[in-house]
């Protein structure tokens, strides 16, 4: 058993469950924490897509009683409204990740790109909470198509690595008349469309790199993922039931100066 490798894969899971539903950016900190680790392969970039199933199946394990009530109602309006939106929501992202997301990867997913994503979305969240924040949508039953539609075009932001897909998400929300909870709720429904979609086209685009051995690689990494985002998605909820986001504004900003800071020095040589 390679115990390198193993640890490597609980510190990326960690990461990967903290983040994911945080509005800072999990790709981006994953790509980061790889490149410390030396951990950026063409295997290590399929294992930190796949980790994201152990992500996502927090939020179906946290919202299980919602997602088990849809499922029984189908058929109804509120239920057939609820998909639909997800749908519309979905469309938008998956569509430009299938056209783009070769030219992304090639040019986008590197530690320099990611700092400066971090650093600007972290501006436009300062910016969206200054904002007079007019609410329209208390919560996610009252959401029509185009407010779904307006979020899922937001989420094409996120395909640039650095902007979070939480993060444009929620914030996009919140510009579009949805209450923080709200915001925050739809798009944690929205990842498990998108993250299962990309997940699974990943390593089927991918198989080659993946082989039996590295199983314990992936259950580590996954099972670390799954327990550190429930965490983080029952802590983001306490939190915006009081606060804003501006905290996490200016931590964007400030780790990605921190990023700009130690690749000028040279005190970090962040690979290209």
């Amino acid at each position: 058993m390679d115990w390198p490798i193993l640890l490597k894969a609980l510190l990326l899971g960690i990461v990967e469950g903290l983040t994911e539903f945080l509005p800072i950016s999990s790709t981006g900190h994953l790509i980061l924490v790889g490149d410390l680790l030396d951990f950026n392969d063409d295997k290590a970039k399929v294992f930190t897509v796949s980790i994201q199933l152990g992500a996502i199946l927090a939020v179906c394990w946290e919202y299980r009683e919602r997602l088990i009530g849809v499922m029984n109602g189908l058929g109804g309006k509120q239920a057939n409204r609820f998909i639909f939106n997800l749908l519309i929501a979905f469309l938008p992202a998956a569509i430009l990740g299938l056209l783009f997301i070769k030219t992304i990867k090639y040019y986008l997913f590197h530690p320099l790109p990611v700092a400066i994503a971090l650093i600007v979305g972290g501006i436009v969240i300062l910016w969206a909470e200054r904002r007079e924040h007019v609410v329209d949508v208390e919560s996610v039953d009252d959401m029509d198509w185009k407010h779904a539609l307006k979020i899922g075009c937001a989420q094409c932001l996120a395909l640039i690595p650095g902007t979070s897909r939480s993060g444009a998400t929620i914030i996009g929300g919140l510009l579009f008349g949805l209450s923080r909870k709200t915001a925050a709720e739809f798009s944690f429904f929205l990842a498990i469309p998108i993250m299962f979609a990309a997940t699974f086209y990943d390593l089927y685009r991918h198989q080659e790199f993946v082989y039996l051995d590295d199983l314990a690689m992936f259950m580590v990494g996954s099972l670390a993922a799954f327990i550190s985002a429930l965490i983080a998605i029952r802590g983001l909820m306490r939190y915006i039931s009081h606060h804003d986001f501006t905290l996490f504004a200016w931590y964007r900003i400030g780790f990605g100066l921190l990023i700009l800071l130690t690749a000028y020095t040279g005190m970090i040589d962040w690979s290209e």
